[in-house]
């Protein structure tokens, strides 16, 4: 199954780091957290990913084509420039890496990735967020409830976007609401191909009309968390999981 994540933003509320780089590469423990979010994907047999950059997608593109180099014993040739790795600890992913657009909205960049995605169900997360999140139990209950769209609703502790859960179905799912019961969009989506067609354009929030509508229509389906989860949308959220990694003891590697 696939993993697509959405990693092209500009991430302003980081501009610490993200004048820079993009977000999903400022570092945790020295790594980026892209690949502290596809190390917990890859803990669960999902090894394939589809990366949709925007934001100085160069630099995400060199990490993964220089990784094997730069993470291994080599030997190089002077006279022909010729490289051969040696011994390598690179993980066993394949990554595909398509430049969205710079200023495509989320919904856009998903529509984009329409025939890399194929005809089946895959997964969804954002380039920002960690988490210890069952991803075998996310999958069973996805499947269990044949629905559309299945998101992982958590319970942090600020207020984002909220999600309200009749049963096992959701029932609204609004951004950033004035009243909430106490569970947000996490991220960590499963999604039905067919999900793809309420998407019309670059211009389309994914937060907005598509997730909208599809738990309006009683398609959407809700997989409760109640572990670890954090975003980092701020340095002061950076930091927390700097020192989270920092305690040798970090709820993600778990």
């Amino acid at each position: 199954m696939k993993v697509v994540i959405l990693a092209g933003g500009f991430g302003t509320r980081l501009s610490e780091f993200t004048e820079a780089i993009p977000k999903p590469m400022v570092t945790i423990g020295g790594r980026p957290i892209l690949w502290h979010i596809m190390n917990h994907f890859a803990r669960f047999g999902h090894r394939d990913f589809v990366l949709a950059l925007g934001y100085k997608s160069e630099i995400v593109r060199d990490f993964f084509i220089n990784f094997q180099r730069l993470n291994s014993d080599v030997t190089v040739d002077m006279r022909t420039g010729t490289v051969s790795v040696i011994g390598t600890d690179a993980p066993d992913w394949r990554v595909t890496l398509i430049d969205t657009g710079l200023h495509t909205q989320t919904g856009g960049r998903l529509r984009r990735l329409r025939d890399v995605i194929g005809s089946d169900d895959f997964l969804m997360t954002y380039g920002d967020g960690l988490s210890d999140v069952d991803l075998d139990a996310l999958l069973t209950h996805h499947r269990a409830t044949s629905a559309e769209v299945t998101v992982t609703a958590v319970r942090p502790t600020a207020r984002f976007g909220e999600v309200e859960i009749d049963g096992d179905r959701v029932s609204l799912f609004a951004e950033k609401p004035r009243a909430s019961q106490g569970w947000i969009n996490g991220g960590f989506f499963v999604m039905k191909s067919a999900f793809l067609d309420r998407i019309d354009s670059d211009d389309t929030i994914l937060e907005k009309d598509p997730l909208e509508s599809v738990a309006s229509a009683g398609r959407m389906a809700a997989f409760r968390h109640d572990g670890f989860w954090q975003c980092m949308d701020t340095k002061r959220d950076r930091d927390l999981l700097e020192s989270l990694w920092a305690s040798e003891n970090a709820p993600w590697t778990a």
